[in-house]
């Protein structure tokens, strides 16, 4: 009966110990957030949507650029970007930065 009980006390402490020790899932998941560049300077970068929301990110060593432009320092006011980050950041982190080709202007 003894070695009964002590499984049991053991199993629950591991599944009340389990979620603080692993991450969840969800807070790894990446998010995406797409809009002009209304800001950059140094290592941040502010991005406004069509929405009128403006979020600022800032920039890491593993952060990466690709696209119409492959540098941070490439990236002007006005570009259009995609940024990867992670709910978990604080503050936000661009993890990854795809920069979109200027838009075509119809011509008629």
């Amino acid at each position: 009966m003894r070695k009964v009980s002590s499984r049991i006390a053991a199993l629950a402490l591991i599944a009340v110990a389990l979620p603080l020790i692993l991450p969840s899932a969800a807070s790894a998941e990446f998010r995406d957030f797409s809009g002009k560049v209304t800001e950059i300077s140094g290592d941040k970068m502010v991005i406004d949507n069509r929405r009128g929301d403006q979020v600022s990110f800032r920039r890491s060593e593993a952060t990466t650029v690709s696209g119409a432009k492959t540098s941070w320092q490439a990236i002007e006011v006005g570009d259009r970007v995609s940024v990867s980050w992670k709910m978990v950041d604080k503050p936000r982190v661009a993890h990854k930065v795809v920069v979109k080709p200027p838009k075509q202007k119809s011509s008629k």
